[in-house]
């Protein structure tokens, strides 16, 4: 039996008030987290700058989270941001410190390669027809040998400048932190573009249905690719915050961030919408993510119960998208 036909079974009121929980679910279960941590930690989890630090240690995870979210809206999946984003930290480090290169000139070039590598991903998925699992699984273990080969697995630590650490380090307008400002910028820019450009509509026509977008005289090839694109200058912004915070190009610094991107996606998608993918829902995902890493931390927390929390939470997130997907067919 189908979800759909069995959402179909349900009486009336069972599924009004399951659309309700896959729509509000998280948004309840975020406001459910922030009341339980305030009452259980007053004077030290709902501060001013607790929340500054809440918000400045997610910038990292919502800018990857991002850009993964432009290559899921299209229909595709992209397993190498985490993989990318530890080789442009590595590169543009090196860059900097053995070349002897202008940040400005090797962030750009660092940004160059990310799109680049999203190109890579798009034409393998659209032109060769490979499995975007595949595909982008394929490009990250070829990203992780490359990284490898260029720094020889010996993290480039010494000779950053502090110009470069102040990407990462600095504050600028009200004294917000840097990575808050440039995770700002990010969404705000995607969500302009999903929201409120023809582009966008594209781009939610192709991830809804690819046939009918092809029908209606969309190039999907060409979208596929722009969100791949996306997906990978994301990563490489992602990259270059994190060496300049680390204040060290390291092989596999960002790999974990690959996890907590797909948490936030999947999150997101059971926030507001009918198991949709969009900017707004990844965003609120990675907040509750890191605000649940954050309360436990503060209550001295085990790590692995970090790990625990970020699976469970991905398998619920999973889930609810589910759900809320069949209710919406049903």
């Amino acid at each position: 039996m189908s979800d759909a036909s069995y959402t179909r079974r349900l009486s009336p009121s069972t599924r009004a008030a399951l659309g309700v929980f896959a729509r509000y679910g998280t948004i309840i279960g975020l406001l459910a987290m922030v009341l339980v941590f305030s009452f259980l930690s007053p004077h030290a989890f709902p501060t001013y700058n607790n929340f500054i630090n809440v918000l400045s240690q997610a910038s990292l995870a919502m800018i990857i989270a991002g850009g993964l979210t432009m290559a899921v809206i299209v229909g595709e999946l992209d397993l190498s941001v985490g993989y990318a984003a530890s080789l442009h930290g590595v590169l543009v480090t090196g860059l900097i410190v053995a070349n002897h290169m202008p940040i400005p000139l090797a962030v750009l070039i660092v940004l160059a390669l990310g799109a680049l590598i999203g190109v890579v991903n798009g034409l393998i998925v659209t032109k060769l027809k490979v499995n975007s699992v595949i595909a982008t699984l394929g490009v990250g273990t070829v990203l992780v040998g490359l990284s490898f080969a260029y720094s020889a697995g010996v993290p480039i630590v010494s000779g950053v400048p502090e110009a470069f650490l102040q990407l990462a380090l600095g504050r600028w307008l009200f004294g917000i932190p840097n990575p808050i400002i440039f995770m700002a910028l990010v969404f705000g820019g995607l969500w302009l573009l999903v929201e409120r450009t023809a582009i966008g509509q594209e781009i939610q026509a192709v991830g809804g249905n690819p046939a009918a977008a092809r029908l209606a005289g969309i190039n999907v090839d060409r979208i596929k690719i722009l969100g791949f694109v996306l997906s990978g200058m994301c990563a490489a912004l992602t990259g270059t915050l994190l060496a300049a915070r680390l204040g060290s190009g390291t092989t596999n610094a960002a790999d974990s961030y690959l996890l907590t991107a797909f948490a936030a996606v999947f999150l997101g998608s059971a926030t507001l919408r009918d198991g949709e993918f969009h900017i707004l829902g990844t965003f609120i995902g990675a907040l509750i993510i890191v605000l649940g890493f954050n309360g436990l931390n503060i209550f001295g927390a085990p790590t692995f119960s970090q790990f625990v929390f970020q699976g469970a939470i991905l398998i619920v997130a999973v889930g609810l998208a589910s759900l809320g997907r069949s209710l919406a067919e049903s």
